[in-house]
């Protein structure tokens, strides 16, 4: 969660960025009573990860419903990354590391008890997804390159 909390957006890997930006929209989309997979199927087709759009659907209704305490994410143009996404960044990379023992931690104080198996299955089933589509979901700050970014010029 430290590695993202207040910082640029822009710091970000381009695979960070998405994430950010599909957490966003989805909250968005929600909060407007419009279908947020509906609102999303462009981003996540254009990325070609469309196969990771219903499992990160679920782990984020599963949280927008379950959730301790209500997660604030900051509206789509906000250039910082605030403690609610740095938290959501943080375990997208756990799943994708398979370090569920955190990621479990970590939800278990965000979500309803009952609730916290299924939202890890969604989030490691989407995060899996993400990277077959080539997303680098272990590296999502900036410093890493992955097929949607430009390679540095050394």
């Amino acid at each position: 969660m430290y590695a993202f909390v207040d910082r640029p957006v822009e710091s970000l890997c381009n695979g960070g960025r998405f994430l950010l930006w599909a957490m966003r929209a989805w909250v968005s989309a929600a909060e407007r009573g419009q279908c947020p997979p509906e609102r999303l199927y462009r981003g996540f087709s254009a990325v070609e990860a469309l196969g990771a759009l219903p499992d990160f659907h679920i782990a984020m209704a599963l949280l927008a419903g379950d959730a301790v305490e209500t997660l604030a994410l900051a509206p789509m143009p906000c250039l910082q990354i605030s403690e609610d996404e740095a938290i959501l960044l943080g375990l997208w990379r756990d799943f994708s590391l398979e370090s569920t023992a955190n990621a479990h931690a970590t939800l278990a104080l965000l979500a309803a008890e009952h609730r916290v198996g299924a939202i890890a299955r969604a989030m490691g089933a989407a995060a899996h997804r993400l990277i077959a589509a080539g997303f680098d979901m272990p590296s999502l700050a900036a410093g890493t390159t992955t097929y949607q970014e430009s390679p540095s010029d050394e």
